[in-house]
Formats: structure tokens, C-alpha cells, sequence
């Protein structure tokens, strides 16, 4: 298994505090059967910066580590970019990321809103060959209240990342129910942990592999795991199963297929 959204990285944000809490991390996700991890330790969320440079040495440093001490896991770089105003000339200042040196880049929201230039931020990206992965959008207050407006983000070009965690209950019924609903609508592309910490929060990828094959089918385990894959090829996504719909044309369904309001 392919781990895209993580924070393994020792003493760079509010993650892996130590290259104990790495070690321990590295072991558990071996243990459930994931062998590449893909570090985003936060940029610009208001806290922490972690540029290029410094994820990229980081990683290199503890790729060592890791095969020094024979854990069977792989870390690859990216970062997990908070949108602000200054992301565009971040990006031309090589001061940002993508996952695994892919076209694709993870993107995280303001936990309250979608912010108004979300579409043309998605748009400015897009033409420089980029392609958007949105960090967990099941826990935006925002897209909990209306889906259809990720929806719209998904037809201007986005693609969606679900955790682990809200799949499986782990931050409340409501996000949970946003994050199936989401997942069954066609508006999520790929499952990943946004693991911190073993105990904490750890990455419990095959847990939630395991509830989406009860739920809604081993095709859809086999895609999303495609997608992930995809990501360290740099390929373009798979088809949904097709016993999907597909989030282009929902927009003006979702009102109905989601909460009573």
C-alpha cells in the first residue's frame, strides 16, 4: 500500500516529534503492509514552513536511517501546502513540493471554509501542469454543510483525499457520514492517513481499506489503490468503477443526497 498524506518527519510540525516517533511510525505502517509514505509535513498554515529544500534533505537523511535499522518502508517528499495568497509565487520560487516529484500537489483548506479563490487557484494550477489533491475536504465545515460546492471544485479540476480517521469514525458521526457520503458520490479520489502518531493518530490504511470493500465493493479498495500508485507514476487516475456516479453533474444534486438542513 501507497501512503500519500503523512507527518513522519521528526520535529518539523506537529507530527513525528523525534526519530523515535519516526521509527515507531515507520515499523507500524510496515507492519500493515505499506511500503511507500509519502512525508507532508505542513507549509504555510500559519505555523509552519518547511520549504523544499528542508523536506528534501529530511527525507533524504531518514531514507538512511531507515534502511540502516532494515524497516521495508520508503519515504518519498512532498508537503501538505496551505492555500494562501503568496502559493503561486511560492511555487516559482521552488519553495514548494509535489508528491513524490509527481505533477500532483496537496493542498489543504482552512478547516472552516473554502476560501473564494479556490476555483482560480485550481485554474492557475492546472495550467502549469499541476494537479490539485484536496486534503481531507470531509472535514471542512464548509463542504460538510454543502458537498456541492467540492463538487464544483472537483469539475474546475481538482481531485479529493479522504483520512483514514473520518472514515472510520475517528473525528465524530458527522464527519464520518461526510466522508462516506463523499466517497460514494464519486467526489473522492484516493484514502490516505494523515497519520501524526502512532497513538495519537496513526495511519490505519488497511483498517479503512477493509471497511470500503464491506461497504462498497472490492472495485473501489482496487481503485482508490490504483490512484494512489498513480501518484508515484505521475499517470493520470483511473476510471471510477463504474457502478459510480461520477461527481461531474452532481453539483446540483447534492443538496438533496446529503444532510436535511
Amino acid at each position: 500500500m501507497i501512503d500519500i498524506h503523512t507527518h513522519i518527519l521528526p520535529g518539523l510540525d506537529d507530527g513525528a516529534a523525534s526519530w523515535n516517533d519516526t521509527l515507531d511510525m515507520a515499523q507500524a505502517a510496515a507492519s500493515e503492509g505499506i511500503t511507500t509514505i509519502i512525508a507532508t509535513p505542513h507549509h504555510a498554515n500559519g505555523t509552519y514552513t518547511n520549504t523544499a529544500q528542508d523536506v528534501a534533505e529530511h527525507t533524504h537523511a531518514i531514507n538512511e536511517q531507515l534502511i540502516a535499522v532494515g524497516v521495508p518502508v520508503t519515504i518519498r517528499t512532498g508537503q501538505e501546502i496551505r492555500v494562501h495568497d503568496d502559493l503561486l509565487d511560492a511555487w516559482y520560487r521552488n519553495e514548494l513540493l509535489p508528491l513524490a516529484g509527481s505533477s500532483y500537489v496537496l493542498i489543504e483548506m482552512p478547516s472552516s471554509r473554502i476560501p473564494k479563490a479556490m476555483i482560480e487557484l485550481i485554474h492557475e494550477l492546472n495550467i502549469l501542469k499541476l494537479k490539485p489533491i484536496i486534503a481531507h475536504p470531509e472535514r471542512n465545515a464548509e463542504v460538510v454543510k454543502h458537498p456541492e460546492r467540492l463538487a464544483e471544485l472537483i469539475e474546475a479540476g481538482a481531485f479529493a483525499q479522504v483520512t483514514t480517521h473520518s472514515l472510520l469514525g475517528g473525528f465524530g458521526k458527522r464527519i464520518e457520514q461526510s466522508a462516506w457520503s463523499l466517497l460514494q458520490t464519486g467526489c473522492i479520489h484516493i484514502v490516505s492517513s494523515d497519520a501524526h502518531h502512532i497513538v495519537r493518530r496513526g495511519f490505519r490504511l488497511r483498517e479503512a481499506y477493509d471497511a470500503i470493500e464491506r461497504r462498497m465493493g472490492e472495485q473501489w479498495v482496487n481503485y482508490l489503490q490504483s490512484n494512489a500508485k498513480s501518484v508515484l507514476d505521475d499517470i493520470s487516475f483511473q476510471n471510477q468503477p463504474a457502478a459510480s456516479e461520477s461527481s461531474k453533474g452532481l453539483v446540483h444534486r447534492f443538496a438533496s443526497l446529503f444532510y436535511k438542513r
